[in-house]
């Protein structure tokens, strides 16, 4: 009777008073949370060429004390696989009898091999790594991803929220030997979409582009370089190319200044390029008519300040087209002292000097321009202005105000992200853009384009002439600015900008290379011709027509 009283006071104890905290540790020993790996999308070029994935690849562990061999055979059977040394892979055994890490992502064709070896002793754990099959092409804009699976760089960066498919923790009950049951797991747990991030770059412009820029700045011996070409209409960008660049497979082994894409993260004097958007300004103004004549007798005196033309030279009466043709300074300080310079700076201001652009790509810095007390306290701030000096932008955002020239006087906001799109090449989201803001009237942007086009037929810029297309640009080898003011001796940017055709013009291309060596380092010499196999490569994949009865 007592041993029955204790078991029934013991079972009420278990059953009543502690049974709700007991299923609950029962309840948590069986069940698991569980949250699935889910890929990262991928990243695609508008022609759905892969820029980035996700694959599986393995950790190679061993562990010498289930070896059922020597670990020299071990060593020598395992050496060529893993392009060691079997007298390395020997050391490596012998420093402990467990869990050595001996690779740790190898593909998985290479772990097939592994395991066909048949081999005791050694583990393969799967695991997920983003691959850029197309390695340093796209490098500046795709970007990378660290260990972590954080985007670093690029559009792996600044897109991470379009490249992370959400992923929800399921709770699934256990088996006593521990195997997860499927009983309680939510339909469709494990399945995920099929969207990708599609760009607008391509992949063959892209690698024409390089080619064309990495001969140039071996020839010229330049620092660095970049090529960009714009579809002017919308903004999209169809080829985007930094150099020296880096590898995103292997980017632990690469210069960490590499990873900010300097076309957006770092300013410049632009130079001459700056001319025709100056001349864009003038005629909007009505300040001049594109017949205007002006005389540049090779110097004139701005306060304390003597301005020259970078030749020394002067060119006598010559007309606005001229001026660019010639790329006089004296000419385009004349024309901008034909407007008020408060009207002046309020125009630039518009155009969006000092201001950032909003493009999707990371890192964007802000352009350096004077405040307007400054700018107007001094005549010379106008007139160095003029020819495209004593104000920084980034490459990008030059393009993006040439492309204002080439559709209509609009400015587009630059961009590398179409949006998410299926395997059926379904948009599914494209991201929102600011409506393009009217700068320029038609009239005058068309004007500029085609005293642009006098510039390649004429000017410094036949180095760009294609035969049977109608080409504008111009060419600029600006002074480079020092940090600690004034300009650094000897040092120079040169670049040349384009926009074809000009009877319909909508694309906008431009090559930098900066600090390139030698005497005859002019953008007409080392920046024109990228352009120009640029170009060469554009027309057939736009599919761009020759002009009508041109001679060029």
């Amino acid at each position: 009777m007592a041993a029955t009283l204790g078991l029934a006071i013991n079972l009420y104890q278990l059953q009543i008073i502690q049974g709700p905290k007991l299923t609950q540790r029962a309840r948590n020993q069986q069940m698991v949370n569980l949250r699935p790996f889910v890929p990262r999308r991928l990243v695609v070029d508008r022609s759905n060429d892969v820029l980035a994935v996700d694959r599986p690849v393995y950790i190679l562990y061993a562990h010498p004390k289930l070896f059922s061999q020597s670990q020299e055979k071990m060593a020598e059977r395992l050496a060529p696989i893993l392009d060691k040394t079997p007298a390395d892979l020997v050391k490596t055994f012998q420093s402990r009898k467990s869990g050595i890490t001996l690779a740790s992502s190898l593909p998985e064709v290479v772990a097939d091999r592994i395991r066909s070896l048949r081999l005791n002793g050694l583990e393969l754990t799967q695991k997920y790594s983003r691959f850029y099959p197309q390695q340093d092409l796209v490098a500046d804009v795709v970007g990378y991803v660290n260990i972590d699976r954080r985007g670093q760089a690029g559009v792996e960066y600044s897109q991470e929220k379009l490249l992370e498919r959400s992923v929800q923790t399921v709770r699934l009950s256990r088996s006593g030997n521990g195997r997860i049951l499927p009983n309680h797991a939510p339909e469709g747990f494990l399945n995920f979409d099929d969207l990708r991030l599609q760009l607008t770059i391509d992949s063959r412009l892209q690698r024409a582009a390089r080619t064309a820029l990495k001969e140039q700045m071996d020839k010229f011996q330049a620092k660095r370089g970049a090529v960009i070409v714009m579809d002017a209409l919308d903004g999209s960008l169809l080829a985007l190319v930094s150099y020296p660049t880096y590898n995103p497979n292997e980017y632990s082994k690469s210069d960490v200044s590499l990873f900010r894409n300097w076309t957006v993260a770092d300013l410049y004097e632009p130079g001459s390029t700056f001319k025709p958007l100056n001349v864009a300004i003038a005629l909007e103004n009505g300040a001049i008519k594109p017949d205007d004549v002006f005389n540049d007798p090779g110097s004139i005196r701005i306060g304390s300040h003597t301005i020259r033309n970078a030749q020394r030279n002067s060119y006598g009466n010559i007309d606005i087209a001229q001026i660019l043709q010639t790329s006089s300074n004296i000419g385009m300080v004349r024309i901008i002292q034909q407007m008020k310079p408060s009207v002046y700076y309020n125009w630039l201001e518009r155009l969006g000097l000092g201001q950032t652009i909003e493009t999707d790509l990371p890192f964007e810095v802000r352009g350096q321009f004077k405040g307007q007390r400054k700018f107007l306290g001094s005549p010379i701030e106008a007139a160095t202005t003029s020819f495209g000096q004593g104000f920084s932008l980034t490459p990008l955002q030059l393009v993006q105000m040439h492309a204002a020239l080439a559709n209509g006087g609009k400015l587009v906001t630059p961009h590398v992200v179409q949006g998410l799109v299926d395997t059926n090449g379904q948009m599914h989201y494209a991201p929102e853009r600011p409506t393009p803001r009217q700068i320029f009237s038609p009239a005058t942007a068309q004007t500029v384009v085609e005293m642009m086009e006098t510039v390649v037929s004429k000017g410094t810029g036949k180095a760009a002439q294609i035969p049977g297309y109608r080409i504008g640009g111009k060419t600029g080898t600006a002074q480079k600015a020092s940090p600690n003011g004034g300009y650094i001796a000897n040092a120079r940017i040169t670049s040349f900008v384009s926009i074809l055709p000009v009877e319909s013009p909508r694309y906008v291309v431009l090559a930098v290379a900066d600090e390139p060596k030698g005497a005859n380092a002019y953008g007409s010499t080392v920046a024109a011709p990228v352009v120009k196999a640029v170009m060469e490569a554009l027309i057939p994949i736009e599919r761009i027509s020759p002009s009508q009865g041109s001679g060029e």
